[in-house]
């Protein structure tokens, strides 16, 4: 993708400043952010052109300029902060229906971030037609804003593209502190000498999908057409007890996980994608292994 103009809400975020700083380098960028788990020092090494906005979704009415696409990461992206404020559902609603807004009146391609927590406790691999069970706000946030994203596409024939990500991990993730993702906090932990904290007995398990490969999911859905939901994951998963044992091995110790009794109801206990539809009409497929991204992270964090 070169020569687009391009808008990024949650663009100073884990996620969002990953894809800002490969597609700034040949597009015109502008990041929508309220840094409620991003920092600007995510953007350090983002092309020079990137225009910073400082907001909320709802706020890209601030945006005069067409985009050629929106990328709306711009989500509450955890579980936790659902339930410490359950009105958060509206918020992604009414941040959702302002993203539609401003790309039906500009002509906007739209690709947005959900979550492969609307499978919870649905048997695993998990497809995109499944039809998900209620089970938190988080999830009901998310898949209202899928609903009224169809919605737009039946009205009024706009390109959006749903993507559910599964267990995302990778650079940039400091700013989210414990929002982070389990791989990254529990390489933290051991890298630091701390016993990670484990919900249950760590059987639960993950489809980790690294955020370079994520970040390829993002631009490959542009050139998706009408409503289409795509997972992107790695169609492979691994218990937390599985992760613990790679990072010891790849720093050369043995610190034992403390586990906690669940304190959650409704917990996630298995993810994987089921990735045929992505790969089939996106070409997409998650290339970095668990092992690999591990790797990587060491190397961003000193230790390799």
């Amino acid at each position: 993708m070169k020569g687009k103009n391009l808008v990024i809400t949650g663009g100073a975020g884990f996620i969002g400043s990953n894809l800002v700083e490969f597609l700034s380098k040949d597009n015109k960028v502008t990041v929508l952010d309220n840094l409620h788990t991003g920092s600007r020092k995510n953007l350090d090494n983002a092309g020079k052109g990137v225009n910073f906005i400082t907001g909320d979704a709802k706020d890209i009415t601030k945006i005069n300029e067409k985009a050629d696409y929106v990328f709306h990461l711009g989500f509450y992206s955890a579980s936790p902060m659902y339930r410490e404020n359950p009105h958060r559902v509206a918020d992604v609603i009414d941040g959702m229906i302002s993203v539609l807004e401003y790309a039906r009146k500009n002509d906007s391609g739209v690709v947005f971030s959900s979550t492969s927590s609307i499978y919870n406790g649905v048997k695993p691999p998990h497809k995109e037609n499944v039809i998900p069970n209620v089970t938190d706000f988080y999830t009901e946030g998310r898949i209202g804003a899928e609903r009224v994203s169809q919605l737009y596409n039946n009205l009024y024939g706009m390109n959006i593209s749903a993507m559910r990500f599964f267990s995302v991990y990778g650079y940039h993730e400091d700013a989210k502190g414990g929002y982070a993702n389990l791989a990254t906090q529990f390489l933290k932990d051991i890298i630091s000498d701390r016993q990670p904290v484990i919900y249950g007995d760590g059987k639960q398990r993950r489809d980790f999908v690294f955020v370079t490969d994520v970040v390829d999911a993002l631009i490959r859905a542009t050139s998706s057409k009408g409503y289409e939901v795509y997972n992107v994951g790695s169609g492979i998963n691994y218990s937390l007890n599985e992760l613990i044992e790679k990072i010891n091995k790849m720093l050369g110790k043995s610190i034992k996980p403390s586990y906690i009794k669940m304190p959650v109801k409704n917990y996630v206990m298995e993810t994987l994608a089921d990735t045929e539809k992505a790969h089939e009409k996106l070409g997409f497929k998650a290339t970095v292994t668990l092992d690999e991204g591990l790797e990587k992270l060491m190397r961003y964090y000193g230790v390799k």
